[in-house]
This record gives C-alpha cells, sequence and structure tokens, in this order.
C-alpha cells in the first residue's frame, strides 16, 4: 500500500452518500455528477454497493467486479442482510484491490454510493474502517446522509430519523451533512405542523413532544419521547438541508454544504474562474432565507388564520 511506500498520495477529495434504503442515494449520485461535471469538476462515482446492479450513471469503479451480494447469498446461505454485512467484511479484506483501482483516478472529485442498510452506519465497523483507510489515502471526505423528507410531516418518525441521523454521526466519525431529500415530495403523506425551518436547523423539540402527545398511542410514551428529544438537544449536532435533485439553486446549497465540511472550498486544486468559484463559495449562509425560499415552494401554504391553524393543532 501506498503509506507502506513512505510517498504521500495527493490529496483528493469527495464525499461518501449514505442512507437508509430507498432515501434517494443513488439519484443523487448520479444528480450531483451531472451537476458538479457542469460546473467544471472531473468527477467519478464508486459504487459501493454490491447489491445495486441497476446503476443510472457512469460507473467507474464497481465494488461487485469483487464481490456481490447475489453470489454471497448463494455461496454461504446467508440472507440478504447478513450477506451485504459480509460482503462489506470482505471489501475491508481486500482494501488494497480498492487503493488500486482508486489511483487510476488521482485526479477526480469522488461520489461514494453506499448501501442503504442502517446497522452498517450504526454500530457496524467494517463501513467505518473502509471510511478511516481512505482517510489515510490522503482523502478528505465528507458524509452526506440522506433521509426522507416527509418524515416531517410525522413527530413521531421525525424523532426517529434524529436519533439515527445522531448516531451516525458518532458512529462513522466524518464531517458530516445531513439532507432531506425529495424535498418536491415533502406533503405527501401529511402536513407539517411547523414551518420548515423548525426542521431543518431542528429547534426547541418540546412543541414537537407536545404535537406527538396528542396522539393516543403516542401519549403513553411521551417520558421516552422527552428522554430521546433530550439527548438529541444535548449533542446539538443534528442539522439538515433541504435537497430536491432536479431544482439546481438546491443542489448549490448542498454542495456549498459539503465543500465546507471537507475543506475542498479552501484548496487550490481547479482553475478559480467565475463557474469554479460558484461550485466552491464560502459566502455567508443566512439558512432562514434559505429555507423559507424552499418552503416557498414545496410547502403548500394554508389560507387559515391563526386561531383556526391553532385549533387544527
Amino acid at each position: 500500500m501506498s503509506s507502506q511506500t513512505g510517498v504521500k498520495p495527493s490529496l483528493r477529495f469527495g464525499q461518501v452518500v449514505i442512507g437508509p434504503p430507498g432515501s434517494g442515494k443513488t439519484t443523487y449520485c448520479q444528480g450531483m455528477q451531472e451537476f458538479m461535471t457542469s460546473l467544471g469538476r472531473k468527477v467519478v462515482v464508486v459504487n459501493m454497493d454490491p447489491a445495486n446492479d441497476t446503476l443510472p450513471y457512469s460507473c467507474a469503479l464497481d465494488i461487485s467486479e469483487l464481490v456481490t451480494l447475489d453470489d454471497v447469498m448463494e455461496s454461504l446461505k446467508l440472507g440478504p442482510n447478513g450477506g451485504l454485512l459480509y460482503c462489506m467484511d470482505y471489501v475491508e479484506a481486500n482494501l488494497d484491490w480498492l487503493e488500486n483501482k482508486l489511483k487510476e483516478h488521482s485526479d477526480c472529485y469522488f461520489l461514494f454510493d453506499c448501501p442503504g442498510q442502517v446497522e452498517l452506519y450504526t454500530h457496524q465497523s467494517s463501513v467505518k474502517n473502509i471510511f478511516s483507510q481512505l482517510a489515510k489515502w490522503n482523502f478528505r471526505l465528507t458524509s452526506v446522509h440522506l433521509v426522507d423528507s416527509h418524515y416531517c410531516a410525522d413527530p413521531a418518525k421525525f424523532i426517529s430519523v434524529l436519533c439515527t441521523s445522531l448516531s451516525t454521526m458518532l458512529h462513522v466519525e466524518l464531517p458530516h451533512v445531513n439532507i432531506l431529500s425529495k424535498m418536491d415530495l415533502i406533503e405527501q403523506y401529511g402536513k407539517l405542523a411547523f414551518n420548515l425551518d423548525f426542521y431543518t436547523e431542528v429547534m426547541d423539540l418540546t412543541y414537537l413532544l407536545d404535537h406527538l402527545a396528542a396522539d393516543p398511542f403516542f401519549k403513553k410514551f411521551h417520558r421516552l419521547n422527552q428522554k430521546l428529544a433530550e439527548v438529541i438537544q444535548d449533542y446539538s449536532l443534528v442539522s439538515f438541508v433541504p435537497l430536491n435533485v432536479q431544482d439546481r439553486e438546491s443542489m448549490i446549497q448542498v454542495l456549498r454544504a459539503v465543500d465546507k465540511a471537507n475543506g475542498y472550498c479552501f484548496g487550490d486544486l481547479e482553475e478559480r474562474n467565475l463557474q469554479a468559484m460558484m461550485s466552491a463559495a464560502v459566502g455567508a449562509d443566512f439558512q432562514f432565507d434559505s429555507s423559507l425560499g424552499v418552503q416557498e415552494r414545496y410547502v403548500e401554504t394554508s389560507g387559515n388564520t391563526l386561531e383556526e391553524e391553532i385549533m387544527d393543532l
């Protein structure tokens, strides 16, 4: 490996895209690849999911060349979950293969499209160790954690999302950006109880607990929900960036957050023409204005008076 030769590899930047199944990771990689290419960056996508055999993007490196979930399940008689855990352990045991493949694209920006099994990022160590080894190879990575935005419409699910996001942040140990994906579908399963910035900035969760206590089923779990909310607020780490992959302004906001997290915007790896400067902007973020603009586009406003809205809640 390069660490044994004494030659320090060149600095490389990228994103590890993680999140639950169906949260839009592959779609994000495809959209972000096209978006950054239009901004003048040389981007490659690495498929790290041995179960993903239908890739909509051009893939520079596919982990299925090393191991596939179907082969593992058939040969070891494992189910999908156990098979995927074995696959990632196998990748960790063959990191020299991964390093040699990545060397072929040393001058590129990397998007790692990772599996969607939640326990890989909350308490299983193989993926964390792979990320740690990438850091030793001089990769500067940001963990981009995608969750479906429509969970905001359900207080119980939103608290669950917050717990999962916090656990992932603490376990993966990378600069982290949480994304509310599919913003165009945010109210598909119900109305939001509060403005969008309440969810993106994870404001005082006691208001959400009061809203949750209105449900007879969750009322008996009020103290449990209260303690979970206290843990989330005590760490004060979780916040979200809203994203619609088809919205250019939304993609710019996400890329700006990612570039600050992994330090890309502070480097000098590309010609600083106007287009390149836009792709790594470091201006002040007015998050409230940004969230307000997203809310105006995707959240249906109510014509009710304040008193009527209070009665609805």
